[in-house]
């Protein structure tokens, strides 16, 4: 079986400090170990997303993969809020607002991430205690 059939995947990118501080939040409220993460840059996810059509060097926005289903920008996050504890998944309703009208602020924030949030050299690597939540090579085999 395949990783995408057992966790929703979330793809970041893996240099933005905006990026990975979302992923912090994430895995900090994802009591019920729902989603597995990943860096856009890693080699093997870039062979996961092979089937999916998405460009190999695509770094805009985050992804959310649910078995043959990719979601972008704001509807992949309002479908990982959805996934989350505590009051998160009443972000959901914001689904009722136009991926028109959500996505151009997705964007925005999207394109001033460096600038205002920074870069890292590298990707991140996840700690010990993270590193079931992260997808590995075993993972996409």
């Amino acid at each position: 079986m395949r990783i995408q059939d057992q966790y929703d995947i979330v793809l970041f990118d893996g240099v933005c400090n905006l990026c990975n501080n979302a992923v912090d939040f994430i895995i900090q409220r994802d009591q019920g170990a729902h989603f597995k993460v990943g860096a856009l840059q890693d080699k093997h996810v870039k062979k996961m997303l092979k089937p999916y059509e998405v460009k190999e060097d695509y770094l805009d926005s985050l992804i959310l993969i649910r078995g043959d289903k990719v979601f972008y920008k704001s509807r992949a996050a309002l479908e990982i809020s959805r996934k989350l504890n505590a009051l998160w998944p009443l972000l959901y309703g914001f689904i009722i607002i136009p991926a028109f009208i959500r996505d151009p602020i997705y964007d925005w924030i999207a394109r001033n991430r460096y600038k205002w949030f920074g870069k890292k050299e590298t990707c991140r690597l996840p700690t010990e205690e993270e590193q079931n939540q992260f997808l590995s090579e075993e993972d996409m085999l």
